[in-house]
This record gives structure tokens, sequence and C-alpha cells, in this order.
């Protein structure tokens, strides 16, 4: 009787139904922390965009101080129409726009953040783009002429590390610190990633210097920049005591 039960239990069948318990068991598991961690982790998602924005207008901090300094700080959140119309029904803060921006123009909405820090006043706009590898994204942050940037931060799902992956660093995204966005003309031009020795003491030329090897990832943050800004043109030009002659 103790061999049966021996030999029972050494079988490829034994073996087989104990190896899809297990796989049942543990992915039972693993659904289960992954549905109960889910709302930590949209939180951290919400705070972690709350730093990005607020890193813009040049007030840092960590996740758990970051909804107390945002509720201070941004004073509004708006939804843009194409024709810079605002659309009340939409909450600013909820759009996604990886998704936004697969849609057709007409059809998309342009987040907008106001905030207000020592008495300035400054617009955040979120980006996003293409790079190398994969998407690009982030905020701009313009003072109240609407012309001179105040910040901008940037990050990605893949660029190379050491090459544009470097967009994330501090150094860069300093560079374009008091860059205008309207060139002499009055044209919105944005701000551009390019090669060469770029006078970094030189705020008016509408450029910054590019990363060594990156150029792909640094024409991807030019068009990001200069496409997303000109969508919010038309509420810009709405704003009382908008004064830049644009064509």
């Amino acid at each position: 009787m103790e061999e049966k039960s021996v030999n029972k239990t050494n079988s490829n069948g034994y073996t087989f139904m104990f190896s899809v318990i297990m796989v049942v068991v543990v992915a039972a598991v693993l659904a289960f922390a992954a549905i109960s961690l889910q709302p930590t982790q949209m939180e951290n998602v919400r705070k972690e965009k709350m730093q990005n924005i607020l890193s813009t207008v040049g007030i840092t901090t960590d996740r758990d101080g970051a909804k107390e300094l945002y509720d201070k700080y941004i004073v509004e959140e708006v939804a843009i129409t194409e024709d810079g119309t605002v659309d009340e029904s939409v909450d600013a803060f909820k759009v996604d726009l990886a998704k936004e921006i697969k849609k057709d123009v007409g059809e998309q909405v342009f987040p907008l953040y106001v905030a207000e820090v020592e008495g300035s006043r400054y617009y955040i706009v979120p980006l996003r783009g293409n790079g190398l590898w994969n998407a690009i994204f982030g905020y701009i942050s313009l003072k109240d002429d609407i012309n001179t940037v105040k910040g901008a931060t940037f990050d990605h799902l893949g660029e190379t590390p050491g090459l544009g992956a470097e967009i994330t660093k501090q150094w860069f995204k300093e560079k374009f610190s008091d860059e205008k966005i309207f060139d002499s003309n009055g044209n919105l031009v944005g701000v551009s990633v390019v090669k060469g020795n770029i006078d970094v003491s030189d705020k008016d030329d509408n450029q910054v210097d590019a990363i060594s090897g990156a150029t792909i990832t640094g024409d991807g943050v030019s068009d990001m920049i200069s496409e997303r800004l000109k969508r919010y043109l038309p509420y810009f030009e709405q704003q009382k005591g908008f004064k830049v002659a644009t064509r």
C-alpha cells in the first residue's frame, strides 16, 4: 500500500497537477496584489505629476508634500479647445495626453495649468512628442508675458542612457530658463535644440545647445515644444495684456 502511494506522488500526472495548482495560486496572489496596490500606484502617479508641474515654476517637493503645494500654487486648471475657448466639462488634470494627441486636432483638448508664485503668474503647458526610440514628454512654463520660459522638465520612455536620456538632467533643463518662444517678428517658434556653439547668454535666439550624440532626441524636444505651444496660441491671444505681435 505504501509503495503505491509513493509511486503515485512520483508520477507525471501528479507533477503536472501540482504545477497547474501552483501556477493558479501564484497567478491569483499576483492578481490580488496588483488590484490591491492599484489605488496606491495611481495616487503616486498623480503626485508625481504635481511634482513635475510645480518644478517648472521653481517649486521642489517630495511626493508627500506635492498635494499641499500644488493646491497652494496652482490656481487654475483649464482644458482648452482648438479655437481657444475653455471646455468646462473636462477635468484638465485627468486628460491623458498620450491618448489625446492621437485624435484629430479639432477633437483634442489642451490642458493648461496656471500658477501664482510670489505675486507672479505662470502658464504651464504639458508636452508630448517622439524621441529616438519612444515617446518623450514633459512640461514647460511661461512667464506672464507668455513669451519667456520660466522652466521646463522632460522625461522619456526609452531614450539611450548617456545620450538622449540626458534630457532628464537638471543641466539640460536649466538651459531653457528665460528663453523666448516668439522670434523678433512675432512668430511662435518655440525653443529649438541646436548643435553648435550657442551663446548661452543670448536668450532671444529661441535656441539652446544640443546634447552631443542625441540629435534625434533633441529634434524631438524642439518639435514637441513648438507643436504643443502653437495649440495654445488662440487661447493666449485672448488673454488680457497679451502684447506679442503674433503671426
